[in-house]
């Protein structure tokens, strides 16, 4: 199996929750490969400038062991072109780890792939995640099969030891 992990982010990502699950993500022996809409930088909701390895363009799904979508502003920028939600559906279809934080959790509705999992975001998408057909829960992390979502940067310790307990050694 392959040890990389996608990270499908846009601008206005926040960045500590890129930063952090990816040091998480690392440590565990896997490495990242960012995947923005356009293949070009990304700059930060707080300025800081990340580089896109890949475009959604050139990114092939199957080349990946789980993904993560740091929230932010970059999930609603994301939901702008349908194949990022393709290449997002592929894990969610596939049962390969997805991690999700914050505004994250609301771009998996594209997927059309919600309905039923147990799910946890910041909460002012708790309605569109509910619409969606989710089960949503107030708590600091939730693992619904390979589903891990979290809320927001305050909970990223919880957030980063499930991310580590669902990558294989």
């Amino acid at each position: 199996m392959s040890k990389k992990v996608a990270v499908l982010m846009a601008d206005y990502v926040e960045e500590i929750e890129y930063t952090s699950p990816k040091e998480a993500i690392e440590a565990k022996g896997y490495t990242t490969e960012v995947i923005s809409p356009d293949g070009k930088e990304i700059s930060g909701k707080n300025g800081e400038k990340f580089t896109a390895d890949k475009s959604i363009e050139d990114a092939n799904a199957d080349d990946y062991a789980a993904i993560l979508i740091p929230g932010g502003f970059s999930p609603d920028v994301l939901r702008g072109n349908p194949k990022n939600a393709e290449f997002a559906k592929h894990f969610l279809e596939n049962k390969k780890a997805t991690f999700s934080i914050c505004h994250g959790p609301q771009f998996l509705v594209d997927t059309d792939l919600l309905r039923g999992y147990d799910i946890t975001s910041v909460a002012n998408v708790k309605k569109d995640l509910e619409n969606a057909g989710a089960i949503y829960h107030d708590e600091s992390v939730i693992v619904s099969d390979n589903l891990i979502t979290s809320r927001t940067p305050k909970d990223l310790e919880d957030f980063n030891n499930a991310i580590q307990e669902a990558l294989t050694e």
